[in-house]
């Protein structure tokens, strides 16, 4: 039987909310000629959606239609004003209470002001959308008309009455709701043909944090959980949560090579497309400089590499380049390597996931360095959940071919007692350590490779130093043995007795 009313599926295209990466939250778009629920805290950015996805309407040459029961037109206007946007087109539809209601005669004295209100309201409603005739309308808000119903069976009756006017007017409705009601009404989200909740998470220290989750969608396959999101100048802007299962594009493995035959020779023949290699150690034995290396000999093959740094900023990681005559600033003014200096106050997981993918699939970087894991764990509301964070990220980069170089400062300096802030050698596919040892009064450095899934690697430690012109990687420390301790001793057995 076919299903026919309000809730029958629709087999007409789907339409744009006009908001950056929320049509892709909800698998396409906006099912037309249905109404929807947007609920969400004062400030979370309701009335800010709502115009993009009225002006989205206008630019499609739709009549559309802001109703508003708190705001006046003046503050709309202000609104939209901020962000640098025209509301030519928008009619403005004003249903606020007069200064003359204010006056002791216009008290109701037989009828309860909500009977006379309530019916007043809902008749000008009926008349602006009958000689308007919009596809678009946004009601502002329903804490409103809750309070104009005066009891909750009314204003059930009302939102169930709205939802049947406008079934078969070929209108797409937006419901507003700030959520002040003492208790969280379910009634109207089982009305709503889908129901979008956008959430502020102020914490501690830094920006507030801004969320949405598509609490329903009847009928449409979206992408469930929550998704960051930005207030900016222009508008939200979405950044829909990163699914690596979603991306699998074939690729075929290729080793990158450093320029430094040593230190590919330690990695079985350098880095492979495709993996992540995790660089540990303690601060100044020459992490980043390292992945530095890398991302500089794919410069040299002509690719592009994304560099992202949480720590030290961009003017300092040139001057140190430079310093080793690595080439740096000729490769960044090419534009071959990108450089991201990123601020973990400011910053959302869900901005650093979107943002790198762009830096793949448009940018085309083949080598991705994140500098470090320390600030990306500070950049995480919530250090629980950044392991799944990372893994997703690190699952997406592997299949789009890209070889990911990610920074662990350990702490502490020397000695057996290091430890990492949050350990991700299991899901990196190498491992990379460097490390401070005393020999002869002097504080040496060495390097070694732990770990190398699907491919050999020397099972040695070599020296490791950084000069003016360049990194410097010399022959096994056969000499020694407890480097890892950083207090060796040295030893006069057979090298091979050792191994």
């Amino acid at each position: 039987m076919k299903q026919t009313g309000p809730d029958a599926p629709s087999s007409r295209p789907l339409i744009s909310t006009g908001v950056p990466g929320l049509d892709d939250v909800l698998g396409g778009g906006l099912a037309p000629s249905r109404l929807y629920l947007i609920e969400g805290t004062p400030g979370s950015g309701k009335t800010t959606l709502a115009l993009q996805f009225l002006i989205e309407g206008v630019r499609n040459g739709e009549s559309v239609l802001y109703v508003t029961l708190s705001e006046s037109e003046v503050e709309l206007q202000g609104v939209a004003a901020s962000h640098g946007w025209d509301l030519t087109g928008v009619q403005m539809r004003e249903l606020l209470p007069s200064a003359d209601s204010l006056q002791p005669d216009e008290q109701y004295t037989m009828f309860h002001p909500s009977e006379v209100e309530l019916g007043a309201t809902s008749q000008r409603i009926i008349a602006d959308v009958e000689t308007l005739k919009p596809t678009r309308v946004v009601f502002d808000s329903l804490s409103e008309l809750r309070l104009l119903a005066g009891n909750s069976l009314r204003y059930r009756r009302q939102i169930l009455a709205l939802k049947q006017f406008f079934a078969g007017r070929d209108c797409t409705v937006l419901l507003l709701d700030d959520m002040t009601a003492m208790e969280h009404d379910l009634h109207v989200q089982s009305i709503a043909h889908a129901v979008i909740r956008l959430e502020q998470n102020v914490s501690d220290y830094g920006a507030a944090r801004r969320r949405l989750i598509v609490v329903k969608f009847r009928g449409q396959g979206f992408r469930g959980g929550f998704h960051d999101y930005r207030i900016l100048h222009g508008g939200l802007k979405v950044y829909p949560r990163l699914i690596a299962a979603e991306h699998r594009p074939e690729t075929a493995r290729t080793r990158l090579k450093s320029g430094i035959a040593a230190l590919d020779d330690l990695l079985g023949g350098g880095l492979e497309s495709g993996t992540s290699t995790l660089v540990v150690g303690a601060p100044g034995t020459g992490k980043s400089t390292v992945a530095m290396q890398y991302a500089v000999a794919a410069a040299r093959r002509g690719e592009v590499a994304a560099v992202y740094l949480f720590d030290e900023s961009e003017e300092t990681l040139r001057t140190r380049c430079d310093g080793m005559t690595m080439g740096l600033e000729d490769h960044i003014e090419a534009g071959r390597i990108r450089v991201r200096q990123i601020d973990p106050a400011e910053l959302t997981p869900g901005e650093l996931a979107h943002d790198i993918r762009a830096m793949v699939e448009q940018g085309g970087a083949k080598v991705v360095v994140l500098d470090s894991l320390n600030g990306f764990l500070n950049a995480m509301p919530d250090e629980r959940f950044l392991i799944v964070h990372l893994h997703e990220l690190l699952t997406f980069l592997g299949q789009s071919g890209v070889a990911t170089i990610l920074i662990g400062a350990q702490h502490g300096l020397i000695g057996v007692n290091m430890s990492t802030p949050v350990d991700a050698s299991y899901l990196a596919d190498a491992v990379v350590m460097l490390r401070y040892f005393e020999s002869e009064g002097e504080v040496h450095q060495a390097i070694s490779v732990l770990k190398k899934r699907g491919g050999a690697h020397e099972r040695t430690i070599r020296g490791f130093s950084m000069r003016d012109d360049g990194l410097h990687v010399g022959p096994p420390l056969r000499q020694f043995r407890g480097i890892l301790t950083g207090v060796p001793s040295r030893t006069d057995e057979d090298p091979r007795e050792l191994r």
